[in-house]
């Protein structure tokens, strides 16, 4: 049963690698948790994105996303919640730039990194181009017909895809090089972040979707 569905299985996922290796919000994410906070919160927030990528794709397997798409005041309902939290993200990046540690912050391991995952998942699930992107999935996939197990096996397969692209971000962004590089140029790399969070807020509120 599972192999009759592998070509549509890999046609969706497929889109979503696409999604994945383009740098974009979530990307600007891991590199904020992974320069201020460590390489482990950045694998946290990485999962975090992952659940929401599992929350977008059964939302689109069930038909949610297009209601939402198709519902003018739900899609900016979700452009408005989105646009708030990447401004969040340019103030605080701002206030870095503007007084900077003397040195990257990193956190103890022990620390409580439950917020690193909130953050991952409030940014998959307010970005309104990415519900578009899941739809551009599961119209590839075409699995209307497809039974349970190979719709909970395509949800899985979209939280692996999502958890190890991002994480492979993380982890280079975590490294020592980059981190020494961020040391050196701590102001200027947070000062990109902040235009690049605040442009991003600006377009998802005025870019027609």
């Amino acid at each position: 049963m599972l192999a009759d569905w592998i070509p549509n299985l890999l046609a969706g996922w497929a889109v979503q690698l696409l999604g994945v290796l383009s740098p974009g919000p979530g990307v600007a994410l891991i590199l904020t948790v992974a320069t201020t906070k460590g390489r482990a919160p950045a694998i946290v927030t990485c999962f975090g994105i992952g659940a929401g990528a599992v929350c977008l794709s059964t939302a689109a397997l069930v038909g949610l996303g297009t209601l939402v798409a198709e519902i003018a005041w739900a899609m900016m309902a979700v452009k408005v919640a989105g646009a708030g939290y990447l401004a969040w993200l340019s103030w605080k990046a701002f206030e870095r730039a503007k007084t900077p540690p003397p040195a990257p912050v990193v956190s103890p391991a022990k620390r409580r990194r439950g917020g690193a995952a909130l953050a991952g998942f409030a940014m998959q699930i307010t970005n309104p181009k990415a519900i578009v992107y899941w739809l551009a999935a599961v119209a590839m996939a075409n699995m209307t017909a497809a039974p349970l197990p190979v719709l909970a096996f395509f949800v899985l397969g979209a939280f692996a895809i999502s958890f190890l692209g991002h994480g492979t971000w993380a982890l280079a962004l975590s490294s020592r090089p980059f981190i020494a590089l961020y040391g050196r140029a701590r102001r200027w790399i947070d000062a990109a972040l902040s235009a690049f969070f605040a442009f991003t807020a600006y377009k998802l509120l005025t870019t027609r979707i």
